[in-house]
C-alpha cells in the first residue's frame, strides 16, 4: 500500500476543501470496505485520504412527514433495521439487509455503497491496464465475462454498477444531495450513475471535489420490492436484481418503475417491463409478461447468456412480492 497523509476533517465543507480537482490524487474514506481493497490492490493509490467519520451531519435517519432523508455515513444496517424505511420503503430495506455480511452492513454506508468502484476482476488486477486505468481495451469483452454486463449495446466497457442500493431507491425517485466548491444542488438517483469509459470517469457523475451528504426519498405510497439472485447469501454481489415500485389501486398497477441491477454499467431503468405492467391486473401472468419484456433487450456476452433468464425471472418475483402475493418460491 503507497503511503498517504491521512486527514479527518469536522464539516463537510472541510471534507471539500481538502480534494483536489482531479481523479486519483485523493480519495474519500467512509467504512473503508472498498477503498482499503483497491489501496492494496494498487488500483487506488491517493496521496491524501480524508475521512469523513468525524463529520456527524453525514450519518442519521430523519423522517417528515413527507419523505425520508438518509445521510451518507450512515451504515447498511442501520438503513435496514430502521422502522420507518421497512414500512415505507421494503425494496430499500430488503436491498440493505442482503448487501454483503453482518461485517460488511455494520461497517459499509450509504454513501459508499452508491459511490464504490466495480467489481470486474481486469480493473481490480494491478497488472492489467483496462480502459479504466488508461488502457485502450475492455478485456471483458473477449475475455472472463460471466459476471459482466448482459446489456451492452453502446457500451465500451462492459462492467456492471455494483450498487445494491441504488435499484431500490431509483425506483422509488429518491433524490440525492451533493456538497462541492459551488456549494449544494440535488440530483435525481436516476441520473447520477454514469458508465465510465476512460480513467478520468467515474461509475457516477461527482466530479473529483464533490461529496454526497445525503438522499431523500418522497414518501408516495408506493408498494415496492427488491429482489435479487447471487451464489450465496454473504460476501457476494448479486448476479442479477430487479427493484420495482408503483401504486395498486383496485389491483391494477399505476406508476409503475422498473429498475435492473448488476445487469448493465449503470443501473437500468426497464421502461419495457413498466410499460407492459402499466395499468394491469398484478397477477402471475403479467408479472412474467414484464419479466419477459426485460428479457427481449438483453445482449448478453459469450459466458453470461444465463443471466438473461435469471433477470426475467427477478422482475416477476419482485413485482409479485411488492403486490402482496404469497412468495411461492420460497416454500
Amino acid at each position: 500500500m503507497k503511503a498517504f497523509t491521512y486527514y479527518r476533517p469536522k464539516t463537510a465543507q472541510q471534507a471539500v476543501g481538502l480534494l483536489d480537482s482531479k481523479w486519483g490524487t485523493t480519495a474519500l474514506l467512509a467504512g473503508g470496505t472498498d477503498l482499503h481493497d483497491l489501496q492494496k490492490e494498487y488500483v487506488a493509490q491517493p496521496e491524501k485520504v480524508i475521512s469523513i467519520g468525524g463529520i456527524t451531519g453525514l450519518m442519521g435517519i430523519n423522517a417528515d412527514r413527507n419523505s425520508v432523508t438518509i445521510g451518507a455515513g450512515t451504515t447498511i444496517a442501520a438503513i435496514a433495521e430502521h422502522p420507518r424505511v421497512r414500512k415505507a420503503f421494503p425494496a430499500l430495506a430488503t436491498a440493505a439487509g442482503d448487501v454483503g455480511g453482518p461485517q460488511i452492513r455494520n461497517m459499509g454506508t450509504l454513501g459508499g455503497n452508491l459511490c464504490q468502484r466495480n467489481r470486474c476482476w481486469y480493473f481490480r488486477d494491478e497488472h492489467v491496464k483496462c480502459l479504466l486505468k488508461g488502457g485502450d481495451k475492455c478485456f471483458a469483452l473477449d475475455g472472463e465475462n460471466r459476471y459482466h454486463a448482459i446489456y451492452t449495446k453502446g457500451h465500451k466497457c462492459v462492467i456492471v454498477s455494483p450498487s445494491t442500493l441504488a435499484a431500490p431507491l431509483i425506483a422509488l425517485g429518491a433524490m440525492v444531495q451533493v456538497l462541492g466548491p459551488k456549494g449544494k444542488e440535488e440530483v435525481e438517483l436516476a441520473g447520477f450513475f454514469h458508465a465510465p469509459e476512460s480513467d478520468e470517469e467515474r461509475e457516477h457523475i461527482l466530479a473529483p471535489n464533490q461529496i454526497v451528504l445525503s438522499v431523500t426519498i418522497p414518501e408516495r405510497g408506493l408498494r415496492s420490492a427488491s429482489y435479487e439472485v447471487r451464489h450465496k447469501h454473504s460476501n457476494d454481489w448479486p448476479l442479477v436484481q430487479a427493484a420495482v415500485a408503483f401504486q395498486l389501486q383496485g389491483g391494477r398497477a399505476r406508476n409503475v418503475t422498473v429498475v435492473l441491477g448488476h445487469v448493465a454499467p449503470k443501473p437500468l431503468l426497464a421502461q419495457s417491463a413498466a410499460k407492459v405492467l402499466e395499468g394491469q391486473q398484478v397477477n402471475e401472468e403479467t408479472a412474467a409478461a414484464a419479466g419477459a419484456a426485460v428479457a427481449k433487450n438483453a445482449n448478453p456476452l459469450a459466458q453470461n447468456g444465463y443471466k438473461v433468464k435469471l433477470v426475467e425471472v427477478a422482475v416477476k418475483r419482485a413485482i409479485l412480492t411488492a403486490a402482496g402475493h404469497k412468495k411461492y418460491w420460497e416454500a
